[in-house]
């Protein structure tokens, strides 16, 4: 074997070496991404459930006082299950699938404007403005629709990131050859970004 011969041996091996331990570190920074996005969207789900879950007290507090008003009482409820349902889905699911980001969207949409008619009809019983209690999960819950924004902002982020990842040479190659696929992030139509959002603060 010539000295030639030998060189190229090695280099060729050299190179074969350097594209495996590329090919490794693309992979492994795929995998700690794809975790950072079901994070950030199990997030979200985390703040979107403790919103769902201080919606009883809110509605008992109401029917304290406004026992008959049970058209508003049953939309709550049928709209808050609606988010319920989406919220328990995987959230690897969610970050993939645009169709259910959608059904979430219209689904805390028509929440937001329950929600809405039923802090409306507080202004209609001073003494339920004034009740402590209701005062105070107003509060709580103007804190988690924040919460769920932030949640929101970083979920966003993390699909921009992984999305770009997948696009750069030469992690575009591992992506194609392990199947990792892009993640979507649903932004509302400037049509419903008109939908009603609910301001927790009565007049």
């Amino acid at each position: 074997m010539t000295m030639k011969m030998t060189i190229g041996k090695w280099v060729a091996l050299g190179v074969i070496a350097l594209v495996l331990l590329g090919s490794w570190g693309s992979y492994n920074g795929f995998v700690s991404r794809d975790e950072a996005v079901n994070g950030a969207w199990s997030e979200v789900q985390n703040q979107l459930k403790r919103r769902s879950d201080l919606i009883p007290n809110l509605v008992g507090t109401v029917k304290g006082y406004a026992s008959h008003e049970h058209a508003i009482f049953t939309e709550v409820a049928e709209a808050r299950a609606k988010v319920s349902q989406v919220v328990s889905l995987d959230a690897g699911k969610l970050a993939s699938d645009p169709l259910l980001q959608r059904q979430l969207y219209a689904a805390q949409q028509g929440l937001g404007a329950s929600l809405g008619r039923l802090i409306a009809v507080a202004e209609a019983y001073p003494q339920l403005k004034a009740d402590q209690t209701f005062l105070k999960l107003q509060d709580e819950l103007a804190g988690t629709e924040n919460r769920i924004a932030v949640a929101r902002g970083r979920a966003i982020k993390e699909v921009q990131g992984w999305n770009a990842s997948r696009r750069r040479f030469p992690a575009s190659i591992i992506a194609g050859i392990c199947n990792f696929l892009p993640k979507q992030y649903y932004e509302a139509t400037a049509e419903e970004q008109k939908a009603p959002v609910v301001d927790f603060k009565t007049r």
